[in-house]
């Protein structure tokens, strides 16, 4: 199956930078990832997404999913459920482009979390 690659351009601009300052991630009170390593990618007129390191996750609380979706800017992403200390799940609440395209290369071993149905606080 061949899918359209888009390269990131004037009409669709997006830039990954260092964010520069710590970035905790917390699910239903919980801290699920901490790093001071975070990149923060702009896309169009999207808002800025926190990219974070995937070792500075709590790799205890991650379940893999079937998920999949595609960007044609970024590629094929794949998605983490979390499963908090309470028992409750946020399904597909991660993603992550573990092969993403040159453009956004430097996203490579990052996730980043839907910042709707987590608190992300960028100090």
């Amino acid at each position: 199956m061949s899918r359209a690659v888009k390269i990131p351009d004037a009409t669709h601009p997006i830039t990954v930078r260092p964010t520069g300052s710590h970035v905790t991630v917390r699910v239903g009170g919980v801290t699920v990832a901490e790093s001071d390593n975070a990149l923060s990618l702009t896309e169009a007129s999207y808002p800025v997404v926190q990219y974070i390191p995937i070792g500075d996750v709590d790799q205890n609380l991650l379940e893999r999913t079937d998920t999949q979706t595609y960007c044609p800017y970024k590629g094929d992403a794949s998605y983490y459920s979390v499963r908090t200390p309470d028992g409750a799940t946020e399904k597909d609440l991660i993603w992550t482009y573990e092969q993403p395209y040159d453009a956004v290369g430097e996203i490579k071993g990052y996730v980043a979390f839907y910042a709707n149905r987590a608190q992300i606080t960028v100090a």
